[in-house]
């Protein structure tokens, strides 16, 4: 009897320190509206990579989940476009990343389908701070208007999509090379 009582204890601490693991590096989101609209639409479900930004800090092309600098908006998807020092521009529907030594990078985008139409250039991205673009340039409420994702609200990173089961995989984070190109 006392081998089973000790079995059955063990058991469920280790499924108490199993469940807390997960809890804490690992997170289901649901994802809502049109915005990442064509790498993700509204009724997918991504799990979170809570974990990766402690071991390393957000890149350009990654899709993160984060808390909304505004409080209304709650938790959001967007894909980083601009780091710490760094100022985005548009122009023509293509996006440029002005690093702060003036070298120029051009996006290549392949996530977008429609450019966005409004041309946009903003100023340096403040330190611990992600300038962030839906992937639906057309239909997103994202960093052009006037916000940027403070680090701290950064909950993590879009790892795989769990829902429907149609959609299955690893989810679109496009990395960019780390070589800047002259401006065009």
């Amino acid at each position: 009897m006392k081998t089973l009582v000790r079995d059955i204890l063990v058991t469920l601490a280790i499924a108490a320190v199993l469940f807390f693991a997960l809890r804490a590096t690992v997170q289901s989101f649901d994802i809502e509206g049109p915005s990442m609209q064509p790498s993700f639409y509204g009724g997918q479900r991504v799990l979170v990579n809570k974990l990766v930004y402690k071991f390393h800090e957000p890149q350009t092309g990654d899709v993160i989940i984060f808390h909304s600098p505004r409080t209304e908006q709650g938790d959001l998807i967007k894909r980083v476009i601009g780091l710490p020092g760094e100022s985005v521009e548009i122009r023509d529907g293509r996006v440029y990343i002005h690093k702060e030594d003036g070298q120029v990078w051009p996006l290549d985008e392949p996530y977008v389908n429609e450019p966005a139409r409004n041309d946009y250039k903003g100023s340096q991205i403040p330190e611990n701070s992600y300038f962030v673009l839906g992937d639906n340039r057309n239909q997103s409420d994202d960093s052009r208007y006037g916000w940027v994702v403070p680090r701290q609200n950064i909950i993590g990173k879009a790892w795989l999509t769990t829902w429907p089961p149609s959609a299955w995989g690893v989810a679109a984070n496009y990395p960019f090379p780390n070589k800047a190109s002259g401006a065009p």
